[in-house]
């Protein structure tokens, strides 16, 4: 049987009987998943599903031509490691180990994604009033030895005011060996609460997966429950949606652009950025009365519309951002003190990407042709989207630039959504999700791919709710970004990706 012959293949969106996807060896599905991602295919989510006789795995893979497959097999105890010949799998296989309480055979730096200890064994023995809580960042960290080799640790208290995270750097003077990066303070057991739903909170929940992609998750969550129902949204509905995720986008590159202008000390940019992003989010709660979407969407369309004088006014303040935008970023690209920084800092090679499965930003800049708004069209964009772009040089530069470059091409998709809004309902009904049916959503979000997995019960309840945010991916790029680089750039590499810790963390 060839590699493919063991997926079943489906659509963005749609939902499919759990029965449709055959069970198969565990061997045959750690060589397929090896196979088919070197083939072309990508993981877009792996994870387990556990219960009292063992784990069943699924892997939702990504492929060409608008094509997703699923994979599952079952394991005990031990579950062999795939990451020496694929290395995308590497995070993916150290949290079912966490999740689940396995333990990964030859895998090459198994520890845990989050905790010290596997949660599944730490609820249970909390359970058995053992008392036991797994901490984030206890555990060994890799070290490298020598004549003038020092250790760095940085956080996970910072000096802003950002989310924690630990950071443990290997050096030989002011070079950068190696750089681990250890998160987990920001887990809120957001996929254990998922469990069971959908529930009343179960959408305001997934909003707040990560604050800065409030549409991006509502938008994957939205598209799962109507694949579970059979539903869709007007085409009103789904033309805001692509607006609002658009603002969204705009916002954020807006204010990465100046916060990259701030970390080399370029004060005008970062000043005038500052303030543009504002503008972008005042924009979304012109849509809905929130600076960041929240309440905008629900499962069957959007909960508020888009009248005619809210339609002129978005204009109008779009062409302000427009002009102003430019004339921020013109600055920074006339600044050579700010292109010298710039330049060659923090570069990530093109081999590397792809193999770490990077996505978004991290690895168009890298010149990798990946956006799910193309190869996954979903909602709006499959009618029409923002022309893809990449930058070739994997570095601080080309991140920045490619910003900018998905700025320009989402105010000119905005303005032409705004100009020709579809008459009609912005929300139709949305129904019971269907029972023992399997259902996933990828939205490209402004840090890239969010991949939502949804497997209902008999009942069309959430079996399990998987969630994995692009920071997921990229986490790893950025440590690769800093090999062989002054840790002194350290600030301006990761600003430069601007990853989530509590999307990651969930």
């Amino acid at each position: 049987m060839s590699s493919e012959g063991i997926l079943r293949t489906f659509r963005n969106g749609e939902a499919i009987p759990v029965r449709d996807v055959p069970e198969i060896a565990l061997h045959a599905f750690l060589q397929g998943a090896v196979d088919l991602t070197g083939q072309g295919w990508r993981i877009a989510s792996y994870f387990g599903v556990p219960d009292r006789e063992g784990v069943a795995l699924w892997c939702i893979l990504a492929g060409s031509q608008g094509r997703l497959g699923a994979l599952r097999s079952w394991v005990e105890r031990q579950l062999p490691s795939i990451t020496s010949s694929c290395p995308e799998a590497h995070l993916f296989e150290r949290e079912i180990a966490e999740q689940c309480g396995l333990t990964l055979e030859e895998h090459p730096w198994f520890k845990p994604v989050r905790y010290q200890r596997p949660l599944r064994r730490a609820h249970e023995e909390r359970g058995s009033g053992a008392g036991v809580q797994p901490l984030p960042a206890v555990g060994d960290f890799y070290r490298v030895e020598g004549a003038e080799v020092h250790e760095v640790a940085v956080g996970p208290v910072h000096a802003g005011v950002i989310e924690p995270g630990h950071f443990r750097f290997q050096c030989h003077g002011e070079v950068v060996f190696h750089l681990e990066i250890a998160l987990g303070y920001q887990h809120r057991g957001l996929e254990h609460a998922l469990a069971g739903g959908p529930h009343p909170a179960t959408v305001v929940q997934l909003e707040t997966v990560a604050g800065d992609t409030t549409i991006g998750h509502a938008t994957a969550h939205a598209m799962i429950m109507e694949g579970l129902a059979g539903t869709e949204p007007p085409p009103r509905g789904e033309a805001l949606r692509a607006i609002a995720l658009e603002l969204e986008r705009l916002a954020n590159h807006c204010g990465d652009l100046g916060a990259l202008a701030g970390d080399v000390g370029y004060l005008p940019t970062m000043s005038f950025c500052g303030r543009i992003r504002g503008d972008f989010l005042n924009m979304t709660a012109v849509l809905c009365g929130s600076r960041f979407g929240r309440g905008l969407l629900r499962p069957g369309g959007t909960y508020f519309d888009c009248s005619a004088g809210q339609t002129a006014d978005l204009l109008k303040r779009l062409e302000e951002a427009r002009r102003d935008y430019s004339g921020a970023v013109e600055l920074l690209w006339g600044s050579p003190s700010v292109m010298t920084r710039f330049d060659g800092a923090g570069q990530v090679r093109p081999e590397d990407a792809l193999a770490l499965g990077l996505v978004g930003p991290a690895a168009r800049a890298c010149g990798i042709e990946r956006d799910v708004r193309r190869d996954h069209p979903f909602g709006f964009y499959r009618i029409s989207r923002p022309p893809l772009r990449t930058q070739p040089g994997g570095d601080v530069m080309a991140r920045a630039k490619l910003r900018w470059q998905e700025s320009q091409a989402s105010l000119e998709f905005i303005h032409d959504r705004l100009n020709s809004l579809p008459e009609g309902p912005v929300m139709s009904a949305c129904g019971a999700a269907a029972g023992e049916r399997l259902a996933v959503a990828l939205v490209e979000g402004w840090r890239g791919e969010l991949c939502h997995v949804a497997i209902t019960d008999a009942a069309g309840r959430f079996l399990r709710y998987k969630v994995k945010d692009p920071s997921f991916h990229n986490w790893s790029g950025l440590a690769m970004a800093l090999r062989n680089e002054q840790i002194s750039d350290f600030p301006l590499c990761n600003k430069s990706f601007n990853l989530s810790y509590c999307g990651f963390d969930l």
